[in-house]
């Protein structure tokens, strides 16, 4: 399960390599749902065209930009399958890692991801850095990259836990949520391919106050 927002240019890689990774590991039961969310270049649109004899592949639309975590909420509410592998749409995290994940998932609920090297700017690194630091000492964690947009995601855990995120906290109030609950909650290192194109939204001014006010919401009500 992927979201898009200014993604148009890897859609049709996203999509290829999701079809190959799961004839790779061979899951009868797949599908491939991908959520619009109000994307200004019609993503979801040339998605639907470029998919449209898959049966497996399910393009939702948002009518408006509802947000990073409003569009992850959406997909995963959608997923059928057992298990769920969320992604982003703009090939910034290798698909294929699915296997690894797989292997991984033993005894687990839920398998984040964390960046060997973080390959972006100094900048976006340092906010990187400072956000991780301070969702482990307010939470009392000890997750190494808890903002990595990559993990697989036990169905069954979702009916457990409630997420309220519509912004790129979605990530560490699962993980949060899920440590807190008692469910078992693993790390895998992966690599990363920060996307040549354009710029995302996750890091504006924007996303960060509404990442800032959600996290502090979740840490009052945990109460810790």
């Amino acid at each position: 399960m992927f979201p898009l927002y200014k993604d148009r240019k890897t859609v049709k890689k996203m999509i290829s390599k999701s079809v190959q990774i799961l004839k790779k590991v061979n899951i009868k039961k797949n599908e491939i749902v991908i959520v619009d969310d109000g994307c200004p270049q019609g993503s979801g649109i040339y998605a639907k065209k470029i998919s449209n004899k898959n049966k497996n592949i399910r393009v939702i639309f948002h009518k408006k930009n509802l947000g990073y975590g409003a569009a992850i909420k959406t997909g995963l509410k959608n997923c059928k399958s057992d298990w769920i592998f969320q992604t982003d749409g703009d090939a910034e995290y290798d698909v294929f890692d699915l296997s690894k994940l797989i292997k991984k998932s033993n005894n687990s609920d839920l398998v984040i991801t964390y960046r060997f090297k973080k390959k972006y700017n100094t900048s976006r690194i340092v906010i990187s850095w400072i956000y991780n630091k301070i969702l482990r000492i307010l939470f009392h964690t000890k997750f190494k990259d808890i903002s990595t947009g990559s993990r697989l995601i036990k169905k069954s855990l979702l009916k457990k836990i409630t997420l309220v995120s519509n912004s790129p906290f979605i990530g560490a109030e699962l993980a949060i949520k899920s440590k807190y609950g008692g469910y078992n909650v693993n790390e895998m290192g992966i690599h990363t391919y920060p996307r040549t194109f354009g710029t995302g939204s996750t890091v504006s001014l924007k996303n960060i106050l509404l990442t800032i006010k959600e996290m502090l919401e979740l840490f009052y009500k945990i109460k810790i």
